[in-house]
């Protein structure tokens, strides 16, 4: 897009996003903001907005083609609204979940142009279906990703787009690395970031995909050798689900510090062996 366009959006963005955090309670609190997982981010400080990987109008239609004949529903987030092809208790769900407003409009005039990402919203008992559909998907000229990221939600997007991707470039504009972020997720979409970030938190509720990869969890239920435990140290060697192997090289209250292959990661201590993600070698 043109520099006047992305600037028109970025002031449609700074105030549909603005808006919400006096409902979330962060009014005044936030500086930054990265959105559509990872492909827009607006710096308040600044006032800047970019976008980037928006899907192709026709592949969008080529997907929602590929779901006509079940029970979903559609929906793209813009101007502060979620545009859906019709109304039904799906798209009203999801619009109170959201806490936006839905106007139902003309798909086929809509998507004449390209769209950062599309929302199939369905019933959590059909997400298995959708999920199945999703890989028989194909297109010759353009390539997608997909994923879970509700229980009533699917979504489609560019497959360079993650959010790793947006908070690392606000994180250079700022003269940080990804490093120096912490991160907290729950869902299928912010494995990458976790993954990523110098501390990666998740929620007790989030996927175990993502659990997999964070360095804190919630306060652990299960059990563990309680010897293993305290007698870590540095020069210890553990293995992680998700990193492999890798040498205890720093310990302190609460956390540890792993290195795999070079890479440093921080851990939840005893937390991440209470939750079984690390393990002593023996």
């Amino acid at each position: 897009r043109d520099a006047q366009e992305s600037r028109g959006l970025g002031d449609v963005y700074k105030r549909q996003v603005k808006r919400l955090f006096g409902k979330w309670g962060i009014g005044g609190l936030v500086d930054m903001v990265v959105g559509s997982n990872g492909g827009e981010i607006y710096d308040y400080k600044t006032d800047y907005y970019e976008e980037n990987f928006a899907l192709p109008g026709n592949l969008i239609a080529n997907i929602m083609e590929h779901y006509k004949d079940m029970d979903v529903n559609f929906a793209i987030h813009g101007d502060g609204v979620l545009y859906t092809p019709k109304e039904d208790e799906l798209i009203k769900i999801l619009s109170k979940g959201d806490q936006l407003p839905y106007e139902v409009i003309d798909f086929d005039e809509y998507l004449k142009e390209d769209r950062l990402k599309l929302l199939i919203v369905c019933k959590p008992e059909t997400m298995p279906a959708v999920i199945e559909r999703a890989k028989t998907f194909k297109n010759e000229r353009f390539k997608c990703a997909s994923l879970q990221t509700t229980q009533h939600l699917f979504e489609f997007m560019d497959p360079r787009i993650s959010k790793s991707f947006g908070l690392q470039k606000l994180m250079e504009m700022h003269g940080f690395t990804m490093e120096n972020l912490c991160t907290f997720g729950d869902a299928d979409n912010d494995y990458d970031m976790t993954l990523h970030a110098g501390v990666g938190v998740v929620m007790a509720n989030g996927s175990e995909k993502t659990k997999s990869v964070a360095a804190v969890l919630p306060a652990a239920k299960e059990s563990c050798d309680k010897n293993n435990v305290q007698n870590i140290a540095i020069g210890d060697t553990v293995v992680h689900k998700a990193f492999g192997t890798g040498t205890v090289i720093g310990t302190e209250t609460g956390k540890i510090t792993v290195s795999f292959n070079g890479a440093e990661k921080k851990f939840q201590f005893p937390g991440a062996f209470m939750q079984g993600f690390l393990k002593k070698q023996k």
